[in-house]
């Protein structure tokens, strides 16, 4: 059994956010499908670093599947990149130790959140920041994120349902 390192990109905006829900558009759901119809198993689970909300995006999502399929793992990326919707890339694919799982050997993850704080914003980018076209209180700001730093819990903020 082979297990399957990928490095993802995706634009959340078509998707419901990454992890599969039935009759629900998701990251997971479609390139599991699309590893199954190359590898042609039936029991692929793809394990991720984490699960994104809808409409979010990643620029190195890693995400993790075992297989026994014999495909040289350099044409993953091609192969399933060729299945799934073109909001989705795979960037790269590495074969790892079989006891590499994607959630519980994550070193770090960066989540980046871009203002745009001119006047007019931007037609291009216009889905990837958040237009403010107001003077910003910079040295409020400064202060505010001191709040935000270090460690948190955030169970409070989650679904009941979780």
């Amino acid at each position: 059994m082979r297990n399957i390192k990928l490095t993802i990109e995706y634009d959340g905006r078509d998707f419901n956010g990454w992890q599969k829900q039935p009759n629900k558009l998701n990251i997971q759901g479609e390139i599991e499908r699309a590893i199954k119809e190359i590898t042609k198993e039936e029991n692929i689970d793809l394990n991720a670093s984490g699960r994104t909300d809808a409409g979010v995006h990643a620029l190195g999502q890693v995400a993790n599947f075992k297989t026994n399929c014999n495909i040289p793992v350099e044409k993953f990326p091609i192969a399933i990149n060729t299945k799934v919707k073109k909001s989705i890339v795979i960037k790269s694919a590495e074969e790892v130790d079989e006891r590499f799982h994607s959630r519980y050997n994550c070193k770090q993850k960066t989540y980046r959140y871009i203002i745009n704080n001119s006047e007019y914003g931007s037609a291009i980018y216009r889905n990837h920041e958040y237009h403010v076209p107001i003077k910003l209180n910079i040295e409020a700001m400064k202060k505010a994120i001191k709040y935000f730093e270090g460690e948190h819990d955030f169970k409070g903020f989650k679904a009941s349902r979780y």
